[in-house]
């Protein structure tokens, strides 16, 4: 099957999944195969909290928006095009790469299965047992646009078995598992990693009601949410809380309002010093990773040194956020809006792939 064909298959999944938002959902007639799909994933999208209590409409539709606004000719080709694969297309045998994926949010895993797909393997998916429906029903819905791909996608529960190369997420404890069960295969083992946000005082209240986004979405379990503060001495938290206030209502969803008050109550009871909204506890931490309804922060005293801190600890950052001042780092609201040439960990997915 052609490269092109499977990415013209991806750019008709955008076009499908573009129809889908949390206030403006519209069938959209000249989109491929919807009088087959449509209706059925509506009703998935509705069942989704059924399946996962962290899974509500807002944040899937959320996702399903992302994914759509990723999946277009442009941003494909953009991708796709510093990469040579020649090597793939004159292997005589196609390769089979196994991919575990996460389920701490909706369809986590969705950039490894396009990046082995439009590599031109076969993919073998073991999906979370948080996340068994959103992927295999639009692996469906690829099929139906590219018959062909059936016979690429496979997905199991049981043990994996013959496959040439391993993708796995999961936590740090599972990892070590990983590594040991796959030491054999060529592979990428994710762990933990959490994201920060270096602030100095000079943001807009714009920028930290923009950091609200960051810090709430998906109710912080994502690895791109941050969870982590650093501010100079004498930070003033007052703009911060003020930011964080339109995110109020994260509170009436009952298993956020749970995690608050039970980490809320540890650390009290801990005697711990917290500043606290109602709806979020900050609390100073050395720590990268919170509990949700969370954030640790720490005080920095000089930018150069909170930056040679933040490098020695790469391996355990996903994202900085900033106002521009540390290099690299992402503008505040869009952690959760990854490119499809972000790859997760900084490691190249498709580099890997055309090594195996």
């Amino acid at each position: 099957m052609l490269q092109n064909e499977i990415k013209a298959s991806f750019i008709e999944l955008g076009k499908f999944l573009s129809q889908f938002s949390e206030n403006n959902t519209v069938k959209n007639d000249s989109v491929l195969n919807n009088n087959l799909f449509y209706n059925d994933f509506l009703d998935l999208i509705e069942l989704s909290q059924s399946h996962n209590g962290w899974y509500t409409s807002e944040n899937v539709f959320f996702s399903l928006n992302s994914w759509s606004e990723a999946l277009t000719e442009n941003n494909l080709n953009q991708w796709i095009s510093k990469y040579s694969f020649e090597c793939v297309r004159k292997d005589k045998k196609t390769k089979s790469v196994a991919i575990i994926l996460a389920g701490n949010i909706p369809l986590v895993g969705f950039h490894d299965f396009l990046s082995v797909l439009i590599s031109g393997y076969e993919v073998l998916v073991k999906t979370s047992s948080n996340d068994q429906h959103l992927l295999p029903f639009l692996a469906k819905y690829l099929i139906a646009v590219a018959p062909e791909l059936e016979h690429k996608i496979t997905f199991t529960e049981g043990k994996l078995e013959n496959f040439d190369a391993v993708i796995a997420t999961g936590s740090n404890n599972t990892a070590r598992y990983f590594e040991y069960y796959f030491k054999d295969k060529p592979s990428i083992i994710r762990k933990s990693r959490n994201s920060v946000a270096v602030l100095n005082g000079n943001e807009s209240k714009e920028q930290m009601i923009a950091l609200g986004e960051d810090i709430f979405r998906y109710f912080g379990l994502g690895c791109r949410n941050v969870s982590k503060l650093f501010v100079p001495k004498n930070y003033n938290f007052d703009l911060f809380f003020n930011g964080m206030f339109p995110y109020q209502d994260v509170i009436k969803y009952e298993k956020y309002a749970n995690n608050y008050d039970y980490n809320k109550a540890v650390f009290l009871m801990s005697n711990f010093k917290l500043l606290d909204n109602e709806f979020l506890t900050i609390k100073e931490d050395t720590s990268y990773a919170s509990p949700i309804a969370s954030v640790f922060y720490e005080f920095y005293d000089d930018l150069n040194d909170l930056k040679k801190r933040l490098e020695t600890d790469k391996d355990l950052i996903q994202c900085i956020v900033s106002n521009d001042i540390i290099e690299s780092s992402i503008e505040f609201g869009q952690t959760q809006k990854p490119n499809l040439w972000d790859y997760a960990d900084n490691v190249d997915t498709i580099a890997f792939l055309m090594e195996i």
